[in-house]
């Protein structure tokens, strides 16, 4: 039988729109991500087959939860696997308010299983990606440069330590909430910054992860709005807002000072700031919300000179106090030299570099070869680029220092 154009359409948007809901709810119910996963896809197959013929129920959501979790049983019972399941769990009823609130919950859930600390760091990403964010195999290896079958590998160990370990799919108590949510927001920005800066490779960016991650943030803010989802959706957006003048036509790297502001998003900048301020309004804010307030001052200012330095001087200092850090510390040596002049700024790098807590971060060597440049100290600015090109490994950084190079006579 052929399905009419709007049934297909339909079923079309709801996978879009639905699937991860779906799928979310069947791990609750069948608490096994392969045995979830295939139950969605056989929920979708009925209905195709189904609803042309018998119509598009009432509350299409539920309907795909219970299609899938029946479909689930009646496979483990030909397995002879079977444990009585469905005496133990109800099926989500299309009236039932309570359970339209688990259905709800059960994506946030999923966000907090992915991102459970007893995994590690890059099962945590690959898996996100996958089961939140619906990407591919393929696309995730492509985006993190890695190969299909070790990112396949990764998410299968992840899920098997979530099944062999016990971790409970749930939503962490509230005295439990700080520590978990940490990690999760931790993910999300990891995916945000491969999107927006990429680790290796040609491309600058990779647009498809920082979009991701934004979604992720979105979602979670939707879900539990805490003050530290908001600054963390903040500081996204307004990085992502900057975007267009990141880059020249040809993926030459173009520094702040040098951006086209009439490029910058205006409609992302407004939600941003006014993300920030609620959460700094909230007296519990944190690291991203600080890290978001520092983006806000900058895209406040009409130029690189009108731009607030002391206050970002200000913000860096109380960023530090909460979160110690020697990128911070580099972070804020660099706005320091544009407040007090690049003696001062030298200074701080001088230090971190005396301290050996950056040895390896190309972007020290590169800080500190532009504070030796703009100084006129060009043989010392020059053996800096050149180490920071010998520790680059993302080809617009590398394109950027061998310019500068260049400029400075050096081959």
């Amino acid at each position: 039988m052929s399905i009419s154009p709007p049934i297909t359409e339909l079923i079309e948007r709801l996978y879009r729109d639905e699937s991860r809901r779906v799928l979310a709810t069947l791990i609750r119910l069948l608490g096994d991500f392969d045995l979830a996963e295939e139950a969605l896809h056989e929920a979708f197959r009925s209905a195709v087959e189904q609803w042309p013929r018998e119509g598009v129920p009432d509350n299409p959501r539920a309907w795909l939860v219970s299609a899938g979790r029946f479909r689930a049983i009646d496979s483990l019972r030909r397995q002879r696997r079977f444990q009585p399941l469905d005496e133990r769990v109800d099926v989500p009823g299309e009236d039932d308010a309570q359970e339209v609130e688990l259905l709800e919950d059960d994506r946030l859930r999923l966000i907090f299983t992915c991102c459970h600390p007893a995994l590690a760091s890059d099962a945590q990403v690959a898996l996100t990606l996958r089961e939140v964010c619906d990407l591919s195999t393929e696309e995730i290896a492509r985006a993190f440069l890695s190969s299909p079958s070790t990112l396949a590998q990764r998410i299968v160990r992840a899920k098997a330590k979530i099944r062999d370990a016990r971790i409970p799919y749930e939503v962490p108590g509230r005295n439990e909430l700080p520590e978990r949510l940490e990690a999760v927001l931790r993910v999300i920005y990891l995916v945000f910054n491969e999107g927006y800066f990429a680790s290796s490779g040609d491309s600058l960016t990779r647009s498809q992860l920082s979009d991701e991650a934004i979604r992720l943030g979105r979602l979670l803010l939707e879900l539990l709005p805490e003050p530290e989802v908001q600054g963390l959706l903040a500081l996204m957006v307004l990085h992502e807002s900057r975007r267009q003048a990141r880059s020249a036509a040809d993926g030459e790297v173009i520094l702040l000072e040098a951006q086209d502001r009439r490029l910058w998003d205006r409609e992302l900048i407004a939600e941003g700031e006014a993300l920030v301020l609620q959460a700094l309004h909230s007296r519990r804010f944190g690291p991203y919300s600080l890290q978001a307030a520092i983006a806000a001052v900058h895209a406040e200012a009409a130029s690189l000179e009108e731009t607030d330095w002391a206050q970002i001087v200000g913000l860096y200092d109380e960023l530090l106090r909460l979160n110690p850090s020697p990128v911070v510390a580099l972070n804020r040596a660099v706005a320091l030299a544009m407040h007090e002049g690049e003696e001062v700024g030298l200074m701080e790098v001088e230090r971190l570099l005396a301290s050996g807590e950056l040895d390896g971060y190309h972007l020290l060597h590169a800080a500190r070869a532009d504070l030796l440049r703009r100084l006129g100290r060009t043989d010392q600015a020059i053996a800096a680029y050149r180490q920071a090109l010998a520790l680059a490994q993302q080809g617009a950084d590398r394109q950027f220092l061998q310019k500068r190079l260049e400029e400075l006579g050096s081959p």
